[in-house]
């Protein structure tokens, strides 16, 4: 062995050893800068007047609620509780019980230790409310939105967006490899001007929310059901803000609408009118379903909903599914609250559904009347823009 390279071999570790380590400062610069850029943003949200502040509540989720700061009970007028079932004593009682009985969560996925008999009922109960083939559940709707285009849909196909559908929508599809196409808001012209482009596509998909979350817009399904028809095309809506309270039996927008047949994908949430906890789902097509087990990534990488959570949804269904009484309590209420806000003077959005926008066409008007109401005992928040 030649004496240069037994020296370069002596030299490599001691070259490591005296390497001066990277200087902290440039460390510590590099978190001042970041530190300095997101202040600039927060600055900047506080001055547009859009900061969304949390009001911490200190009671259970209901029409009346005690919120930190506030005296006595305040009036909730800004939950998504349509049914009032998130307290509702069967639905808090169910949730105990399958705490007790099933423990306080799987610590696994679905497909590794995670699905028990509790899981696949409420999946079972979820496919015959929606009178669909097959569901599968998710942490939620979110979750549902960001794993299923991607499964569904390849570069060969289209997928045809309105403008204004909910950010995880948005996101969702923004992870498929399909060929995006958007629509106006609601526009059935447009949407077939877009339809006829995608002509060449292996397949389209529709997709749009069945209620838009901000001005409770419901979406001309009966034409856009027409369309699809006329053009070969698939329709998926979102369900979140219209499950449990819309059309006859509580179905949702396409119930009420007319076009349960003719809807091929429904997705919807656990978190809002079946008792609030948490948790989404896909309904359609079993192959559909038995496909996004195998590949969608939401659902493969979560963990299972803890049983509590389907406990508690389990029951909020079967009340539903007993009665329409409670899915049609809400039509009353809503249009007395938009009729009178109406006769104050107050322009109200939207059409008839519980959700009640009240335009007062300035960002930061709107977040002192919201300081301002909760002061006087009701509980109401602003919003700027379109959110999702």
């Amino acid at each position: 062995m030649s004496l240069l390279p037994a020296v370069r071999g002596l030299l490599r570790p001691l070259r490591c050893v005296l390497t001066p380590p990277a200087s902290p400062r440039r460390g510590h610069a590099a978190v001042a800068d970041a530190r300095a850029i997101l202040e600039s943003e927060l600055e900047g949200i506080r001055v547009a007047g859009t900061w969304k502040g949390e009001r911490i509540i200190t009671s259970k989720q209901g029409p009346r609620i005690n919120v930190d700061g506030s005296r006595g009970t305040i009036l909730n007028f800004c939950a998504n509780n349509y049914l009032g079932l998130s307290s509702h004593p069967e639905v808090v009682q169910a949730g105990v019980d399958a705490l007790n009985t099933y423990g306080a969560g799987l610590s696994s996925v679905r497909f590794i230790c995670g699905t028990q008999d509790l899981h696949k009922e409420l999946e079972r109960r979820l496919a015959e409310f929606h009178e669909r083939e097959d569901c599968i559940l998710y942490a939620s709707c979110f979750d549902a939105n960001a794993g299923l285009f991607e499964v569904l849909l390849g570069p060969e196909d289209a997928v045809l967006s309105d403008e204004l559908n909910h950010a995880s929508i948005i996101d969702g599809i923004r992870l498929c490899r399909a060929k995006r196409l958007r629509y106006k808001h609601m526009s059935l012209e447009d949407l077939e001007a877009r339809l006829q482009e995608a002509q060449s596509s292996r397949m389209r998909l529709v997709v749009t929310d069945g209620v838009f979350s901000m001005d409770g817009d419901v979406a001309p399904l009966e034409g856009i059901c027409a369309l699809a028809e006329r053009y070969g095309a698939l329709v998926f809506i979102d369900e979140c803000h219209a499950t449990g309270f819309l059309g006859a039996r509580g179905r949702g927008t396409d119930e009420l609408l007319g076009v349960m047949d003719r809807v091929h994908i429904v997705n919807s949430t656990l978190g809002k009118a079946l008792g609030g906890a948490a948790g989404g789902y896909t309904v359609g097509p079993k192959p559909l379903i038995d496909l996004l087990r195998q590949r969608s990534r939401p659902y493969l990488f979560s963990n299972s909903l803890p049983p509590p959570v389907v406990g508690s949804a389990l029951r909020a269904l079967e009340l539903l599914l007993a009665s329409s009484h409670i899915a049609q309590s809400m039509a009353a209420k809503t249009m007395r609250f938009r009729d009178q806000m109406t006769e104050a003077g107050f322009t109200i959005a939207g059409s008839a559904h519980p959700i009640c926008p009240v335009m007062l066409g300035d960002a930061r008007l709107a977040s002192l009347m919201a300081d301002d109401m909760l002061k006087l005992g009701v509980c109401l928040i602003s919003y700027s823009g379109y959110a999702g």
